[in-house]
């Protein structure tokens, strides 16, 4: 191991680089418009409502203590559906909108710094009753999933851009998260990447505990091979990149 190299990496947990930042000139402070809060998409565009919250009856009725006592990483799942119900309400607890402040502002079911949200939500649907496999977006303005595309062996494409993690293509859906660094920069500059990384850990525990509401197993996963994730979901990897991962199925 080298020690040093470590040592040079670990400045990424620290706040120090706000101490260089001339805040006066960040974009937002220019008078540049805040980024939407949503990735833009094509209104002519596949879109599935999702069910909102007086929708959902008995979903999410366990109690708290419960779910935060049993929470743990699943890799087996067993081959029921997950409902639209049950995947409508893992959306909201993960990334759904409670008010919508204006252009470029919105409170969400998940903290993030000055309220900036970078993160898209991208889903590998394998077995969700009513949808068609593919790759769909949550469009969270809307409630709404977005069908992006099908993909042939989408399962087998999945597990070799998660470095043969076969858990990943054998749930009934698999989250991936992209950030779009330039929601946070447009207010943070270059002390938005920590901040990013740290919302998606905010997510992701929002959706285990989700998870265990509803008697569906989660685990997470950080090792994937970037340029393939990023090409499979046709993404940039510049101005959007895949940054998290995690499996969902019924137990």
């Amino acid at each position: 191991m080298d020690k040093d190299r470590m040592k040079s990496y670990r400045s990424f947990l620290k706040d120090s680089i706000r101490k260089t930042i001339d805040f006066s000139q960040t974009d937002q402070n220019r008078g540049i418009a805040p980024p939407p809060v949503e990735k833009p998409y094509a209104k002519e565009g596949k879109r599935i409502d999702l069910l909102k919250w007086d929708e959902w009856g008995d979903i999410g009725k366990m109690d708290l203590k419960t779910a935060i006592k049993n929470r743990e990483s699943r890799r087996s799942y067993s081959d029921k559906s997950l409902s639209l119900k049950e995947l409508s309400f893992l959306l909201w607890a993960t990334q759904g909108i409670r008010e919508n402040l204006g252009p470029g502002h919105a409170r969400r079911t998940v903290p993030s710094a000055g309220c900036r949200h970078a993160l898209e939500t991208y889903l590998f649907v394998f077995n969700v009753e009513t949808l068609e496999p593919g790759i769909y977006r949550y469009l969270p303005v809307e409630h709404q999933l977005l069908f992006e595309f099908a993909e042939d062996h989408l399962d087998k494409k999945l597990i070799e851009a998660t470095f043969g993690q076969s858990f990943a293509g054998e749930s009934a859906v698999t989250f991936v998260w992209t950030a779009i660094p330039y929601r946070m920069e447009w207010r943070y500059d270059i002390d938005s990447h920590k901040v990013i990384a740290i919302e998606a850990g905010h997510v992701c525990q929002n959706l285990y505990l989700a998870g265990e509401a509803i008697d569906a197993g989660i685990c997470a996963i950080a090792a994937y091979d970037q340029e393939k994730m990023d090409a499979l979901l046709r993404v940039d990897g510049a101005d959007e990149i895949s940054v998290y991962i995690a499996c969902v199925g019924k137990n």
